[in-house]
């Protein structure tokens, strides 16, 4: 009898302290996205430092043609594990997806991405890049970036963020993904961001160089590009994205 209360003492515990680990745990990898972020925003600081102000060229219409932000800030960082959010460590290889990342998978590029075998779980805002060689071939894009750190509003404007890809050009009118975790990279580019990562939020470094949490429904409210309107109707969570319809709005905590 007395064995069977201890037991169950026990039992009593063990279900009140689960829980209350689990949270420990999540919280510490929370805190260690955003210590990889602000690491990442001493690379790009001391890239762009470098560089009078100015970002890399990006993406180019084709890999022989692009200069990554990997490639960019790689000589300012010694650990590649400082790219992956600890709650996205694992490839979308694992689960079917290919190279492309997920909600707490990592995006995995083989052999067209340089340097080879890079991975990460953050995108860079492909606005802030400074492409000018074959603009032409995205010739409405030139007057949309910003191409470099020195420009008004830089607190709202963001630089990299939890993501499902590399990188991605979010625009207002773009839609959410229309159930949790969906296939984000071919959502839209806003898609690529959007995902439940930490709990209705994802981590952000924004173009002044801090760090802050980003409610999912806020991202629709980010200065993403020069012409981006802020105004703009947000979509309609109930019928677009039934799964964000109850997350926090943008003017609650």
């Amino acid at each position: 009898m007395e064995l069977l209360v201890v037991i169950a003492i026990i039992a009593l515990l063990m279900s009140i302290l689960i829980p209350s680990l689990t949270r420990t745990k999540l919280q510490a990898k929370f805190v260690m996205c955003q210590s990889n972020l602000k690491q990442l925003g001493i690379a790009f600081a001391m890239y762009t430092g470098d560089n009078d102000g100015y970002f890399q060229k990006g993406w180019g219409g084709n890999p022989a043609e692009s200069f990554w932000w990997l490639e960019a800030v790689m000589p300012y960082y010694k650990n590649p594990d400082v790219c992956l959010c600890p709650m996205a460590t694992r490839y979308g290889w694992d689960v079917g997806l290919g190279e492309r990342g997920a909600k707490f998978y990592a995006w995995s590029a083989h052999g067209w991405l340089y340097p080879p075998g890079a991975h990460g779980s953050y995108a860079i805002n492909g606005w802030v890049e400074d492409r000018k060689e074959h603009e032409e071939y995205y010739d409405w894009m030139a007057p949309l970036r910003w191409r470099s750190v020195n420009v008004k509003g830089a607190g709202n404007i963001p630089l990299m963020l939890d993501s499902a890809w590399i990188d991605g050009w979010p625009r207002a009118n773009d839609s959410p993904p229309f159930i949790d975790d969906e296939d984000s990279y071919n959502v839209s580019h806003m898609g690529r961001y959007c995902i439940n990562r930490h709990n209705k939020r994802i981590n952000g470094l924004f173009l002044d160089f801090t760090v802050r949490v980003i409610k999912l429904k806020c991202l629709w409210r980010l200065k993403w590009e020069r012409r981006y309107d802020l105004s703009f109707p947000l979509p309609n969570w109930k019928s677009e994205a039934p799964w964000m319809e109850r997350f926090p709005e943008c003017d609650s905590q």
